[in-house]
């Protein structure tokens, strides 16, 4: 059993010591909370002849005793805010077990109190809540990280980036900023929501156990389920349930939800992640980047109030149009290389030359995909809408119009990374059969990331799909581009870390 370190024996002393007085520290009441911080400060009014009343709570984060009188900074759901307390004040009759708790610091920093008392300016500008009546709410048993200055050097500060993700609720309460991400985050999905109602479009929610794993190109996570002896898949995508409701009648369906994909964990990536899949019926893939770039603005406009967003020193435009540029342009653009009538063994020879990683698993679209990703992709820093993929790379993807051999595909990249992947929906079920067919023989050869044959899916497209484009938008890079941050981490409130090796100690 962890031994428990001096701070923490001191703080049980305290609330033993509180609890011996009569006082319950963690009551079961309402507190009749009906003011906040910033809000106080901002509607302060020197003019004012009645003093405001108000009643608020939080965390007591400092404390400064000076004879009977003392100051606490008391911080709450939006913000900080000074608080004075007398003596008198607290204890205006002959029980002086609140002074006692106050100002023979029973109370320990971290601890939550209710005050109820008058806002003031105090004598050196400060506008502040004078306290009448002191609530402990909740006593606190382990010490803050609370960062404190020395010859301008901080000290306790609460930085480990490990530790901050191990232990969010910490990181939520002592550094500034961190919360205002997450408010960030929240504005992203909520002015999504608004967009995607506003254009007539319904919500759904589809299967995350799903028996066959589709609708992308991944590795999924395996359960099972005891009661059906089989197993299952989590979820890797939405897509092959959400083009199902459009075969069902339909006209716009989207998701905001989570997909599961066991595969590496780095700054862009994480094992659960939140992702946005749109399909619209009798629309295509120029339709879509142009809903796209609207979507993407508004949200922007919406959360840092302009159409820009700056991500490590780079000033990032979300205002449309986006430029739009052919993947095997975009290769040829990077390296010089054609590789637009080249076999299979030719594009792997230049593959090899640019230091990819050629297996014998690969066809031709992951050639492709892979020579882009290693050469282009973390090129494009201003939102850019790749196109036109090859055939092999896009086994839900109807073929282009007018271009032999490519699809009409694309992939929004901004600020070096996919934020989004859209297309004009392959409806036609004879060729989806055989697109499946292929990726068959892919995993045949070894590519663990190639689909199953979903014959259900089949079917439903066999009833009759209507013209439709989807796209799918990784909700978790878009507030990463929104907010500046340059780690998925930073960005979720609890990502997948590796445990920790805990060592227990058998008692002697």
């Amino acid at each position: 059993m962890t031994e428990l370190s001096e701070q923490e024996v001191f703080r049980r002393q305290n609330l033993q010591a509180i609890k011996d007085m009569g006082i319950n520290p963690y009551p079961a009441q309402e507190f009749p909370v009906n003011a906040y911080s910033t809000d106080i400060v901002a509607e302060f009014n020197d003019e004012d002849e009645t003093k405001r009343e108000v009643i608020i709570a939080g965390r007591m984060m400092s404390r400064r005793i000076m004879g009977k009188a003392s100051f606490i900074e008391l911080k709450d759901s939006k913000g900080r805010i000074q608080v004075y307390i007398t003596r008198d004040d607290i204890c205006p009759d002959e029980n002086k077990d609140m002074y006692n708790v106050v100002f023979k610091k029973l109370l320990d920093l971290g601890d939550f109190i209710g005050i109820k008392g008058f806002v003031f300016r105090t004598q050196t500008g400060q506008i502040s809540v004078h306290a009448q009546e002191i609530t402990l709410l909740s006593k606190s048993l382990r010490p803050l990280p609370i960062v404190k200055y020395k010859d301008g050097v901080a000290y306790d500060a609460f930085e480990d980036p490990e530790l901050r993700y191990r232990q969010r609720y910490v990181d939520l309460i002592v550094n500034e900023g961190v919360k205002e991400t997450f408010e960030k985050r929240t504005k992203v999905i909520k002015t999504m929501r608004k967009v995607l109602d506003e254009a007539g479009y319904t919500e759904v929610e589809t299967p995350i156990l799903q028996s066959i794993a589709g609708g992308a190109s991944a590795r999924p996570f395996i359960t099972h389920h005891n009661s059906l002896d089989i197993d299952l898949y989590m979820r890797i995508a939405t897509e092959l349930y959400l083009k199902r409701l459009i075969v069902g009648g339909f006209e716009g369906v989207y998701e905001i939800g989570k997909n599961f994909r066991n595969e590496g964990m780095d700054r862009n990536h994480n094992p659960e992640f939140t992702c946005m899949e749109l399909y619209v019926q009798y629309k295509d893939y120029n339709w879509m980047m142009s809903f796209t770039e609207h979507l993407l603005e508004t949200i922007c406009i919406a959360v840092n109030g302009k159409p820009e967003s700056e991500v490590n020193g780079k000033v990032i435009s979300f205002k449309a149009p986006f430029r739009r540029l052919p993947i095997l342009d975009a290769i040829k653009e990077k390296t010089g290389y054609d590789l637009t009538d080249m076999n299979e063994d030719e594009i792997r020879d230049v593959a090899k030359k640019y230091g990819v990683e050629v297996e014998a698993s690969m066809g031709k679209g992951k050639l492709i995909d892979e020579i882009f990703g290693e050469t282009c992709e973390g090129t494009f820093i201003q939102p850019t809408f790749i196109t036109d993929y090859p055939v092999e790379m896009s086994p839900l993807t109807k073929m282009h119009r007018s271009k032999p051999g490519l699809t009409e595909r694309f992939e929004l990249m901004v600020n070096g990374k996919e934020v989004a992947n859209a297309y004009s929906e392959l409806n036609d079920p004879i060729d989806q059969e055989e697109r499946f067919k292929e990726q068959m023989r892919l995993a045949d050869k070894g590519d663990d990331e190639a689909m199953i044959i979903d014959q259900d899916f089949l079917r439903a497209l066999q009833y009759g799909m209507p013209p439709t484009s989807g796209i799918g938008i990784g909700i978790d890079r878009l507030v990463m581009l929104m907010t500046g941050q340059t780690q998925i981490q930073e960005v979720l409130f609890f990502p997948q870390m590796k445990p920790r090796k805990v060592v227990v100690e058998e008692e002697s």
